[in-house]
């Protein structure tokens, strides 16, 4: 059996992407730290006859995200996907980034990226052995690539999983373990509320897009790696912004 571990599951990309990777024939642990959201979402994706269950846990917390992957053990005994999709994104000027937003973003867009290696990495090495193609996908932003005003530290969190990622293929990659990060910009789901008041959902990149380049991604063979993928908007007339 194949088995992935999807963190921030209940809602949005990240439930977009288990439902997915389910359908695809693997089975599926969903993380996130709402547990009525998180047990509604696998809820009904068991009644779709998918092989999946839930594990509370914010990730930002290495003691949690460390349980919910002894959940994932006891249910599944291997994992061959994780997918850090766990995020948060605080908009504002840097004189109202306070501590607090500051700690937030950086424990939920980072660190708990570098926490989910370390606590899955002895699962991962397993399939990569037994494959040779363990598969890591760090989603990350087009504000890692380009920071944005209001977005600063969502921005060097973003930046800092890129480099993370880059980092984990030159260390683990000659034994089979792959990392990617893919860089959208907004994505039509409730991450991206508060600006639709500018940029109208019809044109924000579908969920689909992400989740089909993520599928595309875990069909690579051995041989093949996509460290880094920047997924944006087609460019309209002369104006850029790298926000969208």
């Amino acid at each position: 059996m194949r088995a992935a571990l999807i963190t921030g599951a209940s809602s949005g990309l990240g439930l977009a992407i288990a439902g997915a990777v389910a359908a695809d024939g693997y089975g599926v642990t969903l993380v996130s730290r709402t547990q009525n959201k998180l047990e509604a979402a696998t809820a009904a994706l068991i009644d779709q006859s998918l092989d999946v269950q839930a594990a509370t846990a914010d990730v930002g917390d290495p003691e949690q995200f460390a349980a919910a992957v002894d959940a994932h053990r006891a249910r599944f005994g291997r994992l061959g996907v994780l997918v850090n999709n766990a995020g948060v994104g605080l908009d504002a000027p840097i004189d109202r980034q306070s501590d607090r937003r500051i700690d937030l973003q950086l424990s939920v867009d980072l660190r708990a990226v570098i926490t989910g290696y370390r606590v899955c990495l002895d699962l991962l090495s397993v399939a990569a052995a037994e494959h040779g193609n363990a598969s890591v996908i760090n989603i990350a932003s087009l504000t890692g690539l380009a920071g944005a005003a209001g977005l600063s530290v969502y921005s060097a969190a973003k930046a800092g999983v890129i480099a993370f990622t880059q980092a984990m293929n030159q260390e683990l990659g000659a034994a089979g373990s792959k990392s990617c990060a893919l860089c959208p910009g907004y994505v039509d789901t409730a991450l991206s509320d508060h600006v639709k008041d500018r940029l109208p959902p019809e044109n924000m990149i579908p969920v689909s897009d992400v989740v089909e380049l993520l599928r595309a991604v875990l069909r690579l063979s051995p041989r093949s790696v996509a460290p880094v993928i920047a997924i944006q908007r087609p460019e309209r007339g002369r104006r850029r912004d790298h926000r969208l």
